[in-house]
């Protein structure tokens, strides 16, 4: 199958079970999808069980396993996916609430990573399923990072969630994709014996600096080119052109630098989206530059949410493996609690949050198809398998679980403080006249 073929059939799915949710599940776009992936799974198992003759179940299965999930969200899905989500976020807000999300980034990382991956450690092993210790972490390193994909789309479809919440979950996802892949890629050199080097923390903070760091400066960098690009211009072609070569450039350069990517893309598009449409877009250009990234999120989440559904055709299930990934989803969720409850311990010290904040940020700590790409780059081999089948139980259950009913769970524990808006009575307050932002032309 050629690479159009394959994008072709991704496409039409997409497009079918968007339709049949729309019309009849009426569900958030993200879960419908995933829903429909599964169950369209399932029954493609269930001919394959019943009719062992039947050769399209088989042939469908191996399309779905010469995918390169790694390759397709990593090296292509993800640097549109986080610019259009940065384009939007509200960077003055962002700024305001530094503390929160930059220790959630970092330390929330790290600590969540120690406890899923000890907790894993112990778990395989009492399912007579034994790990190396190692190995563990890494799991608890793909499994840490919020997926921004799936806490945006989420995000999407509350109403009422107080600016600052929307902020620290926003902010928080879009950042700490960076920090895991840093710390997953040190443990699976240590893991399989590549790395050549032992763990310490000197070299934790060396490759933290120069790939999360590095990678936000020239992230900057880029972004500031582009920005004085479409500040000399003012035609709407050419500067949906200039953000989508910041995009693909910026992220490519990055790669190739050995400077994180997702972090370099997320900051120019902070910076596009804050300075570029305060400055140097008109009305017009804002609203096509929004309207193409829309677009391009919209679908691109679609392809995803599909795929992931359809990954259930290469995961095997032993009732150990099934057992492990039970038991995997409280772990993470205990591990998530105390990487938002430590964090805030510091922050409750300088900076304002809306009441009941800690349970949201653990339930609404949503994760998606980067724990599910990173499991599946693995080396071959048994702890792979392991890693895996738990890695997608995580998911399953934090997109159709966890995301379906965090908004009845915001509504009940969260108590807005006064001065605190929501995101729709900003947007009321723009379309009054209240918005300060000034555009060319």
């Amino acid at each position: 199958m050629s690479l159009f073929d394959l994008a072709a059939l991704l496409l039409v799915l997409a497009a079918l079970f968007g339709y049949f949710n729309k019309r009849y599940l009426h569900l958030p776009s993200n879960a419908g999808l995933l829903i429909l992936a599964l169950a369209a799974s399932l029954l493609l198992m269930a001919l394959s069980l019943a009719l062992p003759g039947l050769g399209f179940p088989t042939a469908i299965r191996d399309t779905v396993a010469g995918i390169d999930f790694n390759e397709t969200l990593m090296e292509g899905m993800l640097g549109f996916l986080l610019f259009a989500g940065a384009l939007h976020v509200d960077w003055d807000a962002l700024k305001a609430r530094s503390l929160s999300v930059g220790l959630m980034a970092t330390f929330g990382v790290v600590i969540s990573t120690a406890i899923c991956g000890t907790g894993f450690y112990y778990l395989a092993a009492a399912v007579g399923l034994p790990i190396g210790f190692t190995w563990a972490l890494v799991f608890g390193a793909l499994i840490s990072p919020t997926d921004p994909v799936a806490v945006l789309a989420t995000l999407k479809t509350i109403s009422g969630v107080p600016k600052r919440l929307e902020i620290d979950m926003a902010g928080e996802s879009l950042f700490n994709d960076g920090v895991g892949v840093v710390v997953f890629t040190i443990l699976v050199g240590l893991a399989a014996g590549t790395s050549g080097e032992h763990l310490t923390f000197s070299l934790a903070i060396e490759h933290f600096v120069v790939e999360a760091f590095g990678g936000a400066v020239f992230g900057a960098l880029t972004g500031y080119v582009a920005y004085r690009m479409m500040l000399k211009i003012d035609d709407y072609p050419v500067e949906v052109l200039i953000s989508l070569a910041l995009v693909m450039g910026t992220y490519a350069a990055a790669h190739q630098l050995g400077l994180s990517g997702p972090i370099a893309v997320v900051v120019a598009g902070l910076l596009i989206g804050d300075r570029g449409v305060t400055y140097a877009m008109s009305d017009l250009t804002q609203r096509y530059l929004h309207g193409f990234w829309t677009l391009i999120d919209d679908i691109l989440n679609a392809v995803l949410f599909m795929l992931i559904g359809l990954e259930l055709l290469v995961v095997d299930f032993t009732w150990q493996t099934a057992a492990l990934a039970g038991l995997a989803i409280p772990l993470v969720l205990s591990g998530r609690f105390f990487a938002v409850y430590l964090p805030f311990q510091i922050v409750r010290l300088r900076e304002r949050f809306s009441r009941g904040i800690v349970a949201v940020l653990t339930w609404g700590g949503v994760r998606g198809g980067i724990s599910v790409a990173l499991a599946l780059s693995l080396p071959t081999g048994p702890q792979r398998d392991l890693i895996v089948t738990a890695t997608y139980a995580v998911v399953i259950f934090s997109v159709l679980v966890q995301g379906l009913t965090l908004e009845r769970l915001v509504k009940r524990v969260v108590r807005p403080e006064a001065g605190d808006p929501s995101r729709e009575e900003i947007a009321e307050r723009e379309a009054a006249g209240e918005g300060t932002a000034t555009a060319k032309g």
